[in-house]
């Protein structure tokens, strides 16, 4: 069996992992806190606060998801990563 699954992680560890890799990305594009907040219309504040402590809301997060053009992570986002084709693959895996 995939060990993957039984990987145990927080809720906050994710949500800082997320952050992380965000704020990477964003540093990356050379666009500061500001510009994005003018291109995902996400409050500063907002921004500020999410990259500082993890917390917001769904709609801001996408938003700023696609303002820094990472349209293809939100698509695959919640995508099966393997299909079986019968039980046996199950056990196997």
């Amino acid at each position: 069996m995939n060990n993957e699954y039984l990987q145990l992680r927080t809720f906050y560890e994710e949500q800082l992992r997320l952050v992380e890799r965000l704020v990477k990305i964003r540093k990356q594009k050379k666009i500061s806190q500001q510009r994005l907040s003018i291109l995902s219309g996400v409050p500063y504040a907002t921004i500020r606060r999410f990259e500082k402590t993890g917390d917001i809301s769904l709609s801001s997060l996408i938003k700023i998801v696609l303002a820094l053009h990472l349209y293809d992570d939100l698509d695959r986002l919640f995508l099966p990563r393997h299909e079986y084709k019968n039980i046996e693959e199950v056990y196997d895996d």
